[in-house]
């Protein structure tokens, strides 16, 4: 299948060439190694800089959808809990998804870039279409993500107003988790951040070329950076209620500190009945998440495209 249907940034990524060796060692200069290394990483740095813009920018916006996802309130009450709260807690909690999203943006467009490669060359006339390669390239990218949920972890408990007594920053909230529970308890609510991570990383890629490909022409820098925002931030909005369910039990499920671990289906089943089998009640908060998302993706994807092109000059 035509690379077009697949990311059109990752079309334009040089496939690796097979290193010159003899004996067993790499012929290639010291500069042509670090060259090609700096072309690899660049997808790294350019999607964590963009993820730590996005993070700044709406963290306020993601802790009030948080008080709506745990406690299926409106907006208006998920403000007044903030306010309540103050505005030296407004921030409180914001160093894990700092961390965690800078690093699971950079793994997401990193490695979908470095598994096509690799993928794409094993693949090379064995008649698997494209498209089903990078589609997998971009699922193994989603679920190494997963490997960083502690960062989700540490992040619900410190904005849940119910641990704010208990817990004090995200060392302190580590070090409670790894010595009073163990490393288990930090990798609470994995099942649903997996199921969300692999398929929203096939759709993204598998989209994000021919959405952008439908809008207008265009040849400025700033109408490049508004195709690239309204691309990222209408993919990002769509998958952000597709997987917004999924979110709910994460939330409900790291929430709680200690015990058994419940089934992702057992936990789902019970919110559905606390909030009286409503789906409208299961998608509290799905709004201010829509939104939250075009902005953020739209951040992220205009961001990282902006920072790729200027590292490719």
């Amino acid at each position: 299948m035509a690379v077009s249907t697949m990311d059109s940034e990752s079309a334009q990524t040089p496939q690796p060439q097979t290193d010159l060796t003899e004996g067993g060692r790499s012929l290639l200069s010291a500069g042509a190694l670090s060259a090609r290394l700096s072309t690899q990483g660049k997808h790294y740095v350019c999607g964590s800089i963009a993820a730590f813009t996005n993070i700044v920018v709406t963290f306020p916006i993601q802790k009030v959808l948080f008080r709506q996802q745990l406690h299926g309130v409106f907006v208006t009450e998920a403000v007044r809990q903030l306010q309540r709260d103050g505005l030296r807690n407004l921030y409180r909690g914001l160093l894990p998804p700092l961390l965690q999203k800078s690093t699971t943006v950079a793994i997401m467009f990193g490695l979908y870039e470095d598994f096509s490669r690799l993928l794409l060359d094993q693949a090379k006339g064995s008649g698997v279409p494209e498209l089903v390669t990078r589609s997998f390239a971009a699922a193994l990218a989603g679920t190494t993500e997963a490997l960083l949920t502690p960062f989700e972890r540490v992040q619900t408990l410190l904005q849940d107003h119910r641990h704010h007594g208990r817990f004090n920053n995200t060392v302190h909230t580590f070090r409670t988790l790894l010595t009073e529970y163990g490393v288990r308890e930090c990798y609470r609510g994995l099942v649903p951040i997996i199921l969300r991570n692999g398929p929203s990383n096939v759709l993204f890629f598998g989209l994000r070329g021919p959405i952008k490909e439908q809008l207008p022409e265009v040849t400025s820098r700033a109408g490049h950076m508004m195709n690239d925002f309204v691309c990222g931030g209408v993919l990002g909005a769509a998958l952000g209620i597709m997987f917004y369910p999924l979110n709910v039990v994460k939330s409900r499920a790291q929430s709680q500190v200690g015990g058994a671990f419940q089934p992702c289906r057992q936990v789902l089943l019970t919110v559905w009945r606390e909030r009286g089998g409503s789906l409208a009640m299961l998608f509290r908060g799905a709004h201010l998440n829509y939104h939250r998302s075009l902005l953020s993706w739209g951040i992220i994807n205009a961001t990282y495209e902006l920072l790729l092109k200027e590292m490719t000059k």
